[in-house]
């Protein structure tokens, strides 16, 4: 989910060595491609696919990382608001890699949108 970024277009509030990673452009394109030789019968699901893909492409990186960490946390049973450095701790531990900083920016956001 994670990884360096050398786009100046990303979310800097948060540790710039950390971005959201994301493959809906891919899966947009695929299904794209699937509607151009769809059946009738096939193109209204696709279609709806299309649209709950574009949909959640459109979400801010913020809330994509929140949610990331909400299940990180639920998956450890912490509640960020009430054990912020048990939640820290959940954190690093699913993402190695994350700095102190990171984790601690990471929680507090899904503390907030929670």
């Amino acid at each position: 989910m994670f990884g360096k970024s050398k786009d100046k277009d990303t979310d800097r509030s948060l540790d710039p060595g950390v971005v959201v990673l994301r493959d809906s452009q891919a899966v947009a394109d695929a299904v794209r491609e699937a509607l151009e030789t769809a059946s009738e019968a096939e193109r209204p699901g696709l279609e709806r696919a299309a649209a709950l893909i574009a949909l959640h492409a459109a979400r801010p990186e913020r809330e994509v990382r929140a949610e990331w960490t909400r299940g990180v946390l639920a998956a450890a049973g912490v509640d960020p608001r009430e054990q912020e450095v048990h939640a820290v701790r959940a954190v690093r531990r699913a993402e190695p890699g994350l700095s102190l900083k990171a984790a601690v920016q990471l929680v507090r956001e899904a503390a907030g949108a929670a």
